[in-house]
């Protein structure tokens, strides 16, 4: 699809007007993780209009449409949107808000889902390509890793892929703008808790018992240095404090028998991951010893880090230049300090994630705050690139 071929599916009002209010129907009854069940009926209703095979139930509500091309052929792809939203008031006053407490889509899961939708439509109206396609309609992105339990649940099994393709709009970006790069895109998102424990005592005489609060504030001073002095300095990496708990507001007088201390770690390679984590343990265990007191320490492997193949990512980069303009895009973007659940998917297929500009304009919203709104605008550009990383994977560019 060219440039010329995105004009013209912008002027298809019928169409896009169509999925615009599949679009801010979703938007209006968010679904958080592995609760997505009315959000799975209207895809997989919409995939069985269309003539596809569905199964349902990876990953609790995952939804998988299968689409076959015309021509013969052996290669398989994944493509993948998420249907989650989140637990955040929506504040937007739009005529299509959230209607449920507590809950919105501020993300734009609800949009990525309609831009897939889309695109299966004109893939299944014409299967004018060589192989076959799984839509990937995952569960469960915010946070709590769905596309790992729809591949526990045997995802790549059942449905193998050669490839497996994902996109995120990205807020604040012009209307369309596609960032990626190969290798490493986004980070591992860890985290990790500490707990001091000692005896506590009375404020006034502190050599009667053990304090864990020296002990933490120790850790909390030297946590920055595993940056500086462990990690390589061509790699990047950030280890955040974000909770300290021990004590009563009450009782300053007292010297609590526990301290608790929450953070995240992040990183771009498994070898600076398995640094930071070895490291903060050591480092908790060493500021203990030396103040008489315990440290217990947890660190949570989350989500590694998204990991694009090179091969992959060209498809990605050519797919979204030949709609957009190269200038459009950027093939080597800095890598991103949020972690995607995407990368579950990396780590078993080939394959490349890609952020499409979601608009800059007055009134344009971060992601995950109360007055984000995923732009319309875009469907038509989520469908474009898919129906070119199909063509580059399985169409007449592949066989050119």
């Amino acid at each position: 699809m060219t440039q010329q071929d995105l004009a013209s599916l912008q002027q298809d009002t019928e169409f896009l007007d169509r999925l615009t209010e599949i679009r801010r129907d979703i938007h209006r009854h968010p679904e958080t993780a592995f609760e997505e069940v009315r959000t799975g009926n209207i895809v997989a209703e919409f995939l069985q209009n269309l003539g596809m095979e569905i199964h349902r139930g990876l990953g609790k509500t995952g939804v998988v449409g299968t689409l076959k091309g015309k021509r013969p052929g052996q290669r398989v792809i994944g493509l993948r949107a998420d249907m989650d939203a989140l637990f955040i008031e929506e504040k937007t006053g739009l005529d299509y808000a959230s209607t449920v407490p507590g809950k919105m889509h501020a993300c734009g899961h609800d949009g990525h889902t309609t831009m897939l939708l889309g695109a299966a439509e004109k893939l299944a109206k014409d299967p004018d390509f060589a192989g076959t396609i799984h839509f990937i309609f995952q569960p469960a992105e915010e946070g709590v890793g769905g596309a790992r339990v729809m591949i526990q649940d045997g995802l790549f099994e059942q449905f193998p892929c050669d490839a497996v393709y994902g996109v995120h709009n990205a807020p604040k970006e012009p209307l369309g703008f596609t960032s990626t790069r190969p290798g490493s895109f986004m980070a591992a998102g860890d985290t990790w808790e500490v707990r001091f424990k000692g005896t506590g005592g009375h404020g006034a005489m502190p050599h009667l018992g053990t304090d864990p609060t020296i002990a933490a504030g120790q850790f909390i001073a030297s946590i920055g240095s595993l940056i500086s002095r462990k990690v390589p300095s061509n790699d990047a990496a950030v280890v955040s404090v974000g909770h300290i708990s021990g004590g009563d507001y009450n009782s300053p007088n007292i010297i609590p028998a526990e301290v608790t201390i929450r953070g995240t770690a992040r990183s771009y390679r498994p070898e600076v991951r398995d640094t930071l984590e070895a490291k903060i343990e050591l480092l908790a265990k060493s500021c203990a010893a030396g103040q008489d007191v315990e440290a217990t320490v947890i660190y949570t492997r989350r989500y590694p880090p998204l990991i694009n193949t090179p091969e992959n990512t060209e498809i990605a980069v050519k797919a979204a230049s030949t709609a957009f303009g190269e200038t459009m895009v950027d093939p080597k973007a800095p890598p991103l300090g949020g972690s995607e659940d995407f990368s579950f998917m990396l780590e078993k297929v080939p394959g490349a994630y890609v952020m499409i500009g979601n608009g800059d304009g007055p009134g344009s919203a971060m992601v995950h705050t109360p007055m984000f709104n995923f732009n319309d605008a875009l469907i038509p550009y989520g469908i474009a690139y898919w129906l070119n990383v199909v063509d580059l994977e399985l169409g007449e560019a592949a066989a050119a």
